[in-house]
Parts: C-alpha cells; sequence; structure tokens
C-alpha cells in the first residue's frame, strides 16, 4: 500500500481503542477522493469490520456521523452509546487480540503468505499491524507490536519563518500523530493585532497558551499522541505548555536570520510580517539541548521530519 497524508498508524489509540481512528481517517479520506483505490476494496471489512462487530455499530451507520463529526472521541461516544456498551477489561482484551492478530493465530498462515509475497521476510514482521507500519513507511520499531508506548507529544517551536506547520505536518505524519497549529487557537482580537504587524504581549498569549496546554492535557488523556507548533519563544511559555510534563517534548527549529527572513518574504498573505523577525529574535530564549531536541531546518525538509521521527520514536 502507499503512503497516506493524514492516514494514522494502527497503533494509534482513540480512547481506549487501538485501531479505531485509523478507521475514521480511512472513511474522511475515502470521501474527499484522497484515499488511494489499493484501500477501497477494504473499506469496512478486515479491521473494519471487527471495530465495529465488537462496538456493536454498523459501519453503513458509522460512515455519516464521522464525516460529520471531526471529534475523535465524540464519534467513539455515539458508538458507545449506539451500540454495545464495552468495560475497560473488554476494551483491553480487544486490543490485545488485535495487536497480536497474525502472532501464533489462524491468520499466522495469511500473514507469513503476505509477506512473502511482498518481498518482506526478515524484515521482523510478526503481526498485521507491523506489516502495515512497514507497507506504509513507518518503520516497525523492534518491539512487539502489543507492547504500546503511551500517548505523547512534542511541541514544535522557533520563530516566524522556521518552519514549525510545515515540519510538524510532516512529522505528525510520519508518527501517525495528530497535528495542531498553535495559531489556529488565537482569538480573533490577537489575529487582527499579528495582521496590523503589531507584536502580542504577554496578557494576549495567557489566555491563548491556557487553552493550548488544556487542549494538549486532554488529548493525552483521551491517549492521543499531538504534533503541536507554536512558536513558545519564552521558557515559562513553555512551562504553561508542559507543565513539568514527562510526557511532552521540545521540539526547536532554528536556522541563519537570511533564511528565515527569505522564507516569511516569500509567504504571502500570512499574518506574521518579516518586520516582526527582529522581535521574535529579540523575545526568544533558547531552549538548552538538554531541555530539546534541535533541528536545523536550512537542511531538506525531508531529512528534518526523518531526524525529528527517529529521534522522538527513540524516547520512552
Amino acid at each position: 500500500m502507499p503512503h497516506v497524508p493524514g492516514l494514522r498508524s494502527p497503533y494509534v489509540m482513540v480512547g481506549r481503542l487501538v485501531y479505531f481512528g485509523r478507521m475514521l481517517d480511512k472513511i474522511r479520506l475515502h470521501a474527499r477522493g484522497l484515499l488511494p483505490g489499493d484501500y477501497h476494496e477494504f473499506l469496512g471489512k478486515g479491521f473494519d469490520g471487527r471495530t465495529c462487530q465488537f462496538l456493536g455499530i454498523d459501519y453503513a451507520a458509522l460512515r455519516p456521523i464521522a464525516l460529520n463529526q471531526a471529534n475523535d472521541p465524540e464519534v467513539l461516544a455515539w458508538c458507545e452509546k449506539n451500540g454495545t456498551p464495552r468495560a475497560d477489561a473488554d476494551c483491553q482484551a480487544w486490543n490485545n487480540f488485535v495487536l497480536k492478530r497474525g502472532w501464533r493465530d489462524d491468520g499466522s498462515m495469511i500473514l507469513r503468505q503476505r509477506v512473502n509475497d511482498q518481498g518482506l521476510a526478515g524484515q521482523g514482521i510478526e503481526t498485521f499491524f507491523d506489516l502495515i507500519e512497514f507497507d506504509e513507511g513507518r518503520p516497525v520499531e523492534g518491539r512487539h507490536a502489543w507492547d504500546l508506548l503511551p500517548a505523547r507529544a512534542a511541541i514544535v517551536m522557533g520563530v516566524a519563518g522556521s518552519g514549525k506547520s510545515t515540519v510538524g505536518a510532516a512529522l505528525a505524519d510520519a508518527l501517525g500523530w495528530r497535528f495542531v497549529d498553535a495559531d489556529t487557537f488565537h482569538p480573533p482580537a490577537n489575529v487582527a493585532k499579528m495582521s496590523a504587524g503589531l507584536p502580542l504581549d504577554d496578557a494576549d498569549r495567557e489566555p491563548w497558551l491556557i487553552a493550548l496546554r488544556d487542549y494538549l492535557a486532554a488529548s493525552l488523556h483521551e491517549g492521543v499522541s499531538v504534533v503541536l507548533a507554536c512558536s513558545a519563544l519564552k521558557a515559562r511559555y513553555r512551562a504553561t505548555l508542559a507543565k513539568d510534563r514527562r510526557d511532552v517534548q521540545i521540539v526547536y527549529l532554528h536556522a541563519p536570520t537570511d533564511v528565515l527572513a527569505s522564507r516569511l518574504e516569500n509567504r504571502p498573505g500570512h499574518f506574521m510580517k518579516t518586520s516582526m523577525l527582529a522581535s521574535q529574535l529579540a523575545t526568544l530564549e533558547t531552549p538548552s539541548p538538554e531541555e530539546s531536541i534541535h533541528a536545523d531546518v536550512s537542511h531538506p525538509l525531508d531529512k528534518v521530519v526523518a531526524q525529528l521521527a527517529a529521534t522522538l520514536r527513540a524516547i520512552h
């Protein structure tokens, strides 16, 4: 199967369930014409069908709910209300089943055949989830599929022009995490001020930072890993966002000033003006390498993202 931007890893959890978020992604991508034809045959079947069967809901009934509701936990709540009630123990048993599917069960022969047919023998593929990961370009990380890592967040920070949104979105796609741009959380008054070329003060930023902090906390509580693109120039801003959480990692993007200025000049229509770059650089309190991952974004995007993804995967 090809790599599909916006299609999450089957390991990603929504609420208490793995795979559920991936099923919703396929429904939404298909409706937008962005799901490659190779996936169409299996819509509502395979893991999709098994997941719906476990929840006690009909795939055809789920589809309009997924398309009309962008909040995944609310879609799951609809399933729990309209389907078969499931306790935590039921969900844990279900997760263990699908995560191990193909490993010493009645699906093992089919899995081995697919692995051999695709020339992937010797790649450490032991489950169907492993096969999906390898097939879509996400590395099988040398761990059993059922050894899930807890949800985590990465705050991709830097001054204007460092490519926070571009790198953040590509990084989220590589990891199978949700991407969020902090700019979308700004109230209209903040956007108007920045569009006029006026820098925000701390009073402007406080409610914005609190909203972002609460969003991260809620996402992690729901088991959803997130990449947040946010300037987070001062240490106390980052402290507000992370609140000393060990499951939140700071990623600092940097580049020479002339590179940053050039990028801003070639980004028409954005509210962040080139004239504000000097102000941001003056405000910037660079995080130390001990408290953050540093990435020089002068290098090609694919190399930057690959290195960051590998580094984040190695952090447990």
